[in-house]
């Protein structure tokens, strides 16, 4: 095959992508088949988050938008087809209300003095349907609860109300004729016909009112990993190799929905896809963008006389730690020259302080070659700021340049740590390795995918990214320092999870598994004349 007919063959397989309605409609046709978001991501293999963005102004691509359009053709030929049966219902249903004996106008009829008028339910049976009702008004009750007109166990709440939806089944205690409309208003005719019964919602709806979700996911966070992991092995017949790499294949979209589900009822929305300055992108298409992480890569060059024991500590769960950090929480805006507000987060053009400390300590800022300003994170400039207090003064204050930043929260995704957490601890506690791979895998990945990556087009917070990374990284620079003023000597700091030190550390830091525990990579000697240089036994 020639080079043309190779590309030829290309081009026919490239068909033509599949058309989708305009964003509101796909909306609509959403709410209007009583569908959640959870339902629709769940048959789509995506998130509910992405497919409000497909809702919001995004759209998909390749196989997964074939899959959107069809759901979306689906939709609406069968809410256009129920449309036309209840036009063809309530249609024979007026002519047999013509035909028959027509009811008094309620304006002929008396009302007895001292009585309270009927009081008529809020919404019709086809609120939430068709016709002009709004969808989100209405929702199926898990359980009955009291109906606010007749005090009978009612199915559906409306406009934040228990009530029924059709007249026949509300029994108000106390009744009476209705009340007369106002003058010059049509009076309503009343069939002998009964009302239709609303069919039964598939899905409900977020209220707009008070009241609380009627409809909630059978799952929550711990039964999210928990039933993953049974159902890998049962898939692969409880071979653990194989069901241990088939969660860590899936594990970003599983990270995904283990952050929406514990997204739920939270008070700030995550922005998944908001703008993002040129200095958090890549310049090539390999290259890096102009961040400063200020990742430890540290060893002492000189030890004291003699020689020693170094213990390689372990740092457990860093990047899992490092979720609790001050993360922006909309689009980052530019400002200059200004003093550090610990109430907006982001990244800093900033010169960096002289460390004097060098012989002892690594250098909070990581090892740079180059001199002169840079654009650090903020966990990095907290820790600068933190060692230029009054409580350290290791070192002076940074000077800020300019920064962008937003409005922060330390506990934006607080509740999908500790979901995370608990599921390590306990894999941990039961020897469960499949689980504790997977979790590892789940916020491993999903903090080094959150920024230009192929693997995770759901979330793009390449800000968020280098932020937690810097934070598991001014987490370490924190152990050594806790170690040095607790008296041991510090060897050697790397990465996020690597710490050595010459004394007893046991002291210092509790050993175990847990995430607040380390535990001992490694032990050997260094030392070997009077002058104490490192490096033997290494």
């Amino acid at each position: 095959m020639s080079d043309f007919d190779a590309i030829d063959s290309l081009l026919e397989a490239v068909g033509p992508q599949a058309e989708l309605p305009p964003c509101h409609v796909r909306r609509e046709l959403r709410e209007r088949a009583r569908l959640s978001k959870a339902q629709v991501a769940r048959a789509l293999g995506v998130s509910p988050s992405t497919l409000s963005g497909w809702e919001s102004g995004r759209d998909p691509a390749g196989e997964i938008r074939t899959k959107y359009a069809y759901l979306l053709d689906g939709l609406n030929a069968k809410l256009a087809t129920e449309t036309e049966t209840e036009t063809e219902t309530e249609t024979e249903t007026e002519s047999e209300s013509e035909t028959g004996t027509e009811a008094a106008p309620a304006a002929e009829q008396p009302v007895t003095p001292g009585t309270a008028a009927t009081a008529t339910p809020l919404s019709s049976p086809d609120l939430g349907q068709d016709g002009d009702g709004d969808g989100d008004d209405v929702e199926l009750l898990v359980a009955p609860e009291p109906c606010v007109l007749c005090g009978r166990p009612a199915g559906h709440r409306v406009a934040g109300f228990a009530q029924h939806l059709t007249p026949a089944h509300c029994r108000p205690t106390t009744t009476a004729a209705p009340a007369a409309p106002p003058a010059g208003q049509p009076t309503a005719h009343t069939p002998k016909t009964p009302p239709r019964t609303a069919r039964p919602a598939r899905a409900t709806q977020r209220s707009k009112g008070p009241a609380r979700h009627a409809f909630q996911e059978p799952s929550g966070p711990a039964d999210l990993i928990r039933e993953a992991v049974r159902g890998a092995l049962n898939e692969h017949r409880g071979d653990v190799d194989a069901a241990t790499a088939a969660l860590v294949k899936r594990a970003i979209p599983d990270a995904m929905r283990l952050l929406d589900e514990t997204r739920k009822g939270a008070r700030y929305d995550v922005i998944a896809h908001p703008w993002i300055p040129d200095i958090l992108k890549k310049q090539t298409a390999r290259g890096a963008d102009q961040i400063w992480e200020a990742r430890p890569k540290w060893t002492r060059r000189e030890l004291p006389p003699g020689r020693h024991q170094v213990t390689a500590l372990d740092i457990n769960g860093a990047y899992l730690s490092a979720l609790k950090t001050h993360l922006p929480l909309g689009q980052l805006e530019h400002s200059t020259g200004l003093a550090h507000d610990r109430r907006r987060s982001g990244v800093h053009l900033i010169t960096p302080p002289e460390w004097e400390h060098e012989a002892v300590l690594p250098n909070p800022i990581g090892q740079r070659d180059e001199p002169g300003p840079l654009w650090v994170t903020e966990p990095t400039l907290r820790l600068l700021l933190r060692l230029s207090g009054p409580r350290h003064q290791l070192c002076e204050p940074p000077r800020i340049h300019e920064s962008y930043t937003s409005g922060t929260t330390e506990n934006l995704l607080e509740k999908f740590r500790i979901a995370l957490k608990d599921a390590r601890d306990t894999a941990i506690e039961q020897g469960d390795a499949v689980t504790l791979e997977y979790v590892k895998a789940m916020y491993s990945k999903f903090v080094s995918t959150m920024g230009e990556s192929n693997y995770n087009r759901e979330l793009y917070r390449p800000d968020w990214m280098h932020l937690i990374r810097s934070q598991a990284f001014a987490n370490l620079w924190l152990k050594a320092l806790k170690a040095h003023d607790e008296g041991l000597a510090v060897v050697r700091a790397m990465g996020t999870d690597e710490l050595h030190v010459i004394g007893d550390w046991r002291r210092v830091f509790a050993e175990g598994r847990a995430v607040t525990e380390v535990k001992v990579k490694d032990t050997y000697t260094a030392g070997t004349d009077a002058a104490g240089r490192a490096g033997e036994g290494e």
